[in-house]
Formats: structure tokens, sequence, C-alpha cells
């Protein structure tokens, strides 16, 4: 199955620790419309003017992210606080590396501390402090890939911001979406260290009970959350399991 990375494309990576943005509205709304081309689809169109008018992609930019992701990261870390010093990272469906860009910054990989490694069927420029690879997670070898270059063969957290190509047909999508997000849950489950963390695109529209079954038995904490990055009409919304207890 094709995972599609994060959408958005930047140079560098630029120290932050906290949103550039003020939620509450003190960010200059933008109003910009693009003349309809020819060769342009009305959901291409839409699609350019929403990226012009997004406050989000405007501050990714200035501050050098890869993507506007980053900062969605951002909010649910300031939160609950699971990127600490020191810590090992994986990253799945990476591409083009906003999360990446942020969670070196916080387990300090740049400095050797911590450890992020990457992996994404898209490819990915290169980035400090970050491991990267060009592999669809759901084949065969990309697990073993992983582990081998995990420190001590264990994460402390399990990132995976993956989706999986749509059809257009919203039960079959929801299937596809859910079929990435379990066999992230599954890895997490087999390499996460005991306290570690596990985050996880899904989408609104019920998240499957056995996902959540196989959270809550393996996790202190399973808990929903959609950060003011994410668009408050898209049905984006995150799963975080904290306080991983240990192997089955």
């Amino acid at each position: 199955m094709r995972m599609k990375g994060k959408s958005g494309r930047g140079s560098g990576s630029k120290k932050g620790s906290g949103s550039a943005l003020d939620h509450s509205g003190g960010q200059r709304e933008l109003n910009v419309r693009l003349k309809t081309a020819r060769s342009r689809t009305p959901s291409s169109q839409r699609w350019l003017e929403r990226q012009l008018n997004d406050p989000y992609v405007a501050a990714a930019k200035r501050a050098g992210f890869r993507s506007r992701a980053a900062y969605k990261l951002i909010e649910i870390d300031d939160k609950y606080r699971f990127l600490k010093p020191g810590g090992r990272v994986v990253d799945l469906g990476a591409a083009p590396g906003g999360w990446s860009q942020i969670a070196a910054e916080r387990v300090q990989s740049i400095a050797g501390r911590g450890q992020v490694i990457a992996i994404d069927i898209l490819d990915m420029e290169p980035l400090a402090g970050v491991v990267s690879t060009t592999l669809d997670f759901m084949e065969d070898g990309a697990e073993t890939w992983l582990k081998d270059k995990l420190r001590d063969g264990a994460a402390d957290v399990v990132l995976s911001d993956m989706a999986a190509s749509t059809v257009g047909h919203t039960k079959t999508d929801h299937l596809r979406i859910m079929m990435l997000a379990e066999a992230a849950a599954h890895f997490a489950g087999d390499v996460l260290a005991p306290g570690g963390a596990f985050l996880c695109k899904v989408f609104q529209g019920g998240t499957e009970r056995d996902l959540l079954d196989f959270l809550k038995q393996r996790f202190a904490i399973v808990r929903h959350v959609k950060p003011p990055a994410s668009r408050s009409g898209s049905a984006e919304l995150y799963v975080l399991a904290t306080g991983f207890k240990g192997r089955a």
C-alpha cells in the first residue's frame, strides 16, 4: 500500500520550542484568491487557495520547517511532554520531515544525545540528527531495518503520520487508514521501552475498537487529541498513548 508523507516542502531546520502562531487569533488572516487556470481542476484550485491562506503554511516557511505539520507535533508535545532529551524516536510516514525536525530538536539527536529514525515511501531530503530511508513501512524488511538502527533495539516514542492513498469510497478509505494505524500500533508494541509513547494519525468517524482495545491493554493512558494546527474542517484526529506497560 502506498503511504503518503506529510504535505509541504521547505528547507533547513531552525530551533524553536513552541508554535509561532497565536491560536487565539493574533495571526493576521490571509485572503488570497487565485485566478482559475484552464489546466487546474476545481479541487486543486481549492487546495492552492487553502495553502495560500493558511497562516501555518506561512509560519512554517518563515521558521524553516519542512511542513506545517511540524506545528501539530509542537502543540501536542508542548501539552503532553513525551519528546524528552536523549529519547529514541521512530517517525513513520516521515516525508517531507516536519515531525522529524521537531523530534530531532527535542530529543537532542543533533547533539548526539537522542536518536530519530525516519521512514517513508517518498524521498526525503537529509536532516541533521535524523537517520532516514525511502521504504514502504508495510513491505517486508521495513520493521527489521528500523529495529536494526535503534539503539539497544528499542524506542521511547513511535510517531505515525502515515496516510493511505484514497480511492474516494468512504468505507474503503477508512479501512485503509485503520490498517496503517493498527500496523503502526503493533510495531510500537514490539519496540517501545517501558514508559514509552505512541502518537498516530486516525480520522474522525470512529477509531476501530480493536485498535483502542490493543492500546488500552498496553498503555496507561489513551486519549484522542486534535491540535489547533489541524484544520478545523478536517476529519484528521490523533490518538496518543502514553505510559507503555511493556511487551505482552
